[in-house]
């Protein structure tokens, strides 16, 4: 299990393409690699990997066919960098709220505005998920947990503060951008309990 609260960016240094999967080296910043084992659990953009492998601080992981299709994953190429998160422990603080590291869908990035001191970024996601999104809900994006700003059909935003920008990718994400999306677990189970009994939300009304 992970908390959302990215531990720092990493730098993806290589990618190697094998039948059925790819096998990424990531470097994470010095110290972030202390007491990793093989077989432990990282969040890269908030998809669960495996460590393989270590050589220093980069960490070796096998992503097969389905995390690359389901994921952003596949579009990695050396130089790129990315969120990362270590599996949280017994007794550690949650300061975001628990993730799964399974991503659910993809969204674009469709528009971003700088007021001062913040910046809003709204995202698109597909259609089939906006059932989930609700505004001041919990979403996460590329490993973060963050609180959902407005809601606009299958659209929303989020409001980022300075220390976010810095901490993660977000400081330097784009519009067209595609981040993973793990929907809160909890909303997605009242979500889905509530259609089984015959109170659905459609899309098309949010």
């Amino acid at each position: 299990m992970f908390t959302g609260i990215v531990q720092g960016i990493a730098v993806v240094e290589g990618v190697t393409a094998a039948t059925g999967l790819s096998t990424f080296a990531i470097r994470l910043p010095d110290s972030k690699t202390e007491g990793v084992n093989i077989g432990a659990s990282v969040a890269i953009n908030g998809t669960c990997l495996t460590v393989t492998r270590q050589a220093g601080n980069a960490l070796f992981f096998d992503a097969m066919q389905e995390t690359l299709r389901r994921t952003t994953l596949g579009g990695l190429v050396p130089g790129d960098a990315v969120n990362f998160e270590r599996a949280a422990r017994i007794g550690d603080e949650i300061g975001g709220h628990l993730l799964s590291g399974h991503i659910h869908t993809t969204a674009n990035v469709v528009e971003i505005l700088r007021p001062e001191n913040n910046v809003i970024i709204w995202f698109e996601v597909p259609d089939q998920w906006a059932r989930y999104i609700f505004p001041k809900g919990y979403i996460a994006i590329n490993g973060a947990s963050l609180t959902i700003g407005q809601v606009d059909g299958n659209r929303f935003n989020i409001h980022l503060i300075p220390e976010t920008l810095r901490a993660t990718t977000f400081g330097v994400i784009e519009e067209g951008t595609t981040v993973n999306i793990e929907i809160d677990s909890q909303t997605q189970t009242i979500v889905d309990t509530l259609a089984r009994l015959g109170y659905d939300r459609p899309a098309s009304s949010l």
